[in-house]
């Protein structure tokens, strides 16, 4: 492995996470985290309420053909 080819290669991951979002293909995409995390700080629900339901998204996202930020940054 050369000198760099690592920072190159996380470079990469993370623009396919972010082609990826923006084609629609991550279930737990940044926006609905930040939507769930809005709803925690207007006080509708609770961190672990916000957690679960993650938690829930990550789950249910293969059998909606969709795949998690995890898989979207690995490239699998």
């Amino acid at each position: 492995m050369a000198k760099g080819d690592r920072f190159w290669r996380i470079l990469e991951r993370k623009e396919a996470l972010k082609k990826a979002e923006a084609r629609g293909e991550v279930a737990d995409s940044k926006e609905v985290r930040m939507a769930i995390m809005r709803r925690v700080h207007a006080g509708e629900i609770t961190l672990q309420q916000a957690q679960d339901e993650i938690l829930s998204i990550k789950r249910k996202a293969r059998s909606q053909g969709l795949m998690t930020r995890s898989r979207a940054y690995s490239g699998r």
